[in-house]
């Protein structure tokens, strides 16, 4: 069993994750901002369920927008596990709007978050995974990228810039026997908190420039959830169960993509275009093992 940390354990699929995994016996650490203020209910919560279960499951306190806060985290991990096999970067935040809207703090912000905060997680983690050579960067990634629907303009830009981090950084930490996989549900608008959380743009003035378009926007959590078949259940857990599946397999063989779409967008099509082309081009340049998992 795997020593696991996940940042954005709070709710949604970082919280069933965190559940799943230690249900299945790994050692996991919950991270999250504010465990004995914000999200000291969450905290609670781990420390009964684990208690009742018999679970190695405990809440670390992580915010994703400091790296300081990282490494500690990892750290402190690190010194009550002694080693680290996992890093599950997970946390994100929405933003719902109008692009032009969004002022270039608004849009930095939201990139700090979602993906320069999986970086400072890495930036942590690989040291030590460098050092026993092993381990595994599992991203928490979404379809938005490739079905890219309106008034999502940042939050589409920021899984974007997360998900390329992810790509690039795993050329090179495959060469140091550590393993990457990307995991890409696709909208999901029950069980998780992003739709009811979503932060909205803070240039007024130009919001109300916008305003005949305000019914579409008020629709879009319904919109989204229309997409679902009838008959099927869009519930998270299966997402969790997914990253537990790939988590299980055997060292070499976890798959570099993995897409939980139930909204059927046939994202697992282009991605794997997308893939196969992309492994092409770098062996083209000569970098071949760099798609290949090193010793």
């Amino acid at each position: 069993m795997s020593v696991v940390l996940i940042t954005g354990s709070s709710t949604g699929i970082g919280r069933l994750a965190a559940l799943t995994l230690a249900r299945a016996g790994h050692s996991v650490y919950a991270s999250m901002r504010g465990i004995d203020a914000r999200n000291a209910a969450t905290t609670a919560e781990f420390e009964r369920i684990a208690a009742a279960e018999g679970l190695d499951l405990r809440a670390v306190e992580l915010d994703v927008t400091s790296q300081e806060s990282a490494d500690q985290a990892v750290r402190s991990v690190v010194a009550h596990a002694g080693r680290l096999d996992v890093v599950i970067n997970n946390a994100g935040h929405l933003y719902v709007g109008y692009v032009e809207a969004f002022t270039d703090d608004d849009l930095t912000h939201l990139i700090d978050i979602n993906a320069v905060g999986a970086h400072r997680v890495n930036r942590a983690a690989l040291p030590y995974l460098r050092a026993q050579r092993s381990g595994t960067l599992l991203y928490v990634g979404s379809t938005i990228i490739v079905t890219t629907p309106p008034f999502l303009g940042p939050y589409v830009a920021s899984k974007a810039a997360f998900d390329a981090l992810a790509v690039v950084t795993s050329y090179e930490a495959s060469q140091f026997g550590i393993e990457t996989s990307i995991v890409m549900p696709g909208a999901i608008t029950q069980g998780t908190s992003h739709f009811p959380n979503a932060s909205r743009a803070t240039d007024d003035a130009v919001t109300a420039a916008y305003a005949v378009l305000d019914p579409l926007v008020a629709r879009n959590e319904e919109a989204t959830a229309s997409l679902v078949r009838p008959g099927i259940d869009p519930d998270p857990q299966v997402v969790a169960d997914e990253i537990a599946r790939i988590l299980d397999l055997p060292r070499g063989e976890k798959p570099f993509r993995s897409v939980v779409d139930f909204t059927e967008a046939g994202v697992d099509h282009v991605m794997a275009f997308a893939d196969l082309t992309r492994e092409a081009f770098v062996e083209r340049l000569g970098f071949g093992e760099t798609l290949r998992l090193g010793a």
